[in-house]
């Protein structure tokens, strides 16, 4: 959530198992995936580019990019979790640095 408004439905991932997997195996997602905790993610063996947001513990987004197969981020090191997308899905969101995200678990 930003201001309110529902972005996406979200998968957490917050054992190493489901951090290390992460969307690796899939050929598609809809929604989004949360890495907690997490400073650094790769695309090694992914079927599809993802954006990638770097998030302070408070959600204050620090860092956005989008990765293609087989490319790794660089370390964000204050960020404390991590949220991926389907690429285009963080411009469709309107989703900036220093948003504030909120994680409804």
């Amino acid at each position: 959530m930003r201001d309110g408004d529902v972005l996406a439905t979200a998968e957490l991932a917050t054992s190493w198992r489901a951090r290390t997997r992460g969307l690796l195996g899939r050929d598609s997602f809809d929604g989004a995936l949360l890495l907690r905790p997490c400073k650094q993610v790769h695309t090694f063996g992914m079927r599809f580019p993802i954006d990638v947001a770097f998030c302070t513990g408070d959600g204050v987004v620090l860092h956005m990019t989008s990765l293609r197969p087989w490319r790794m981020s660089r370390v964000v090191r204050r960020a404390r979790f991590v949220v991926e997308a389907p690429a285009g899905a963080f411009e469709r969101w309107s989703l900036r640095p220093l948003d504030v995200l909120e994680i409804k678990e």
